[in-house]
């Protein structure tokens, strides 16, 4: 689908869900074709082409491609409680975003005043897991996921009283 055009001294934007929100950053006869997309969307992702055609011009070299990928920061997540907090139960503490470029990795841990972070195999930072074994009544406390991404992080937390 052509977005933006530059033909005969006028710039054109076609009817797309980019069109208040793309230009060229430049004049156009700087020489410098760049374009701007502002408030970017997860769904601008995708491939972009440049096609410059100029009269009596032999060279080849006329397309650019250039991918996109934006990137979206995790949603809040949601923390459950799987099992029967009771001494010597097992449980699962689950953490999950709805939302999230590239998908979120999570990192559990119990907060102060008895400070844990937790490792493989315990904790499953890709699923937003973490399995508690043989409970004790010293285990109970704020436990705290983080979903993170490059784009950002955001927190829950569940409080597990045993």
């Amino acid at each position: 689908v052509q977005i933006l055009s530059y033909l005969g001294g006028m710039v054109k934007v076609e009817e797309t869900d980019l069109k208040h929100r793309m230009g060229f950053l430049h004049s156009i006869d700087t020489h410098n074709i760049s374009v701007f997309i502002n408030a970017t969307r997860e769904q601008d992702s995708g491939q972009y082409m440049c096609t410059v055609n100029v009269v009596d011009d032999r060279l080849d070299k006329n397309v650019g491609i250039i991918n996109l990928t934006v990137l979206v920061p995790p949603a809040t997540p949601t923390c459950q409680l799987h099992g029967s907090a009771v001494v010597g139960a097992n449980v699962t503490l689950s953490c999950s975003s709805k939302k999230g470029k590239p998908s979120p990795m999570y990192q559990w841990q119990r907060e102060p005043p008895t400070l844990q972070v937790f490792f493989p195999p315990a904790q499953d930072r890709a699923r937003g897991t973490l399995k508690l074994t043989n409970l004790s009544l010293e285990m109970s406390g704020v436990y705290v996921c983080r979903a993170e991404n490059q784009a950002g992080s955001t927190n829950c937390s569940i409080v597990l009283e045993v």
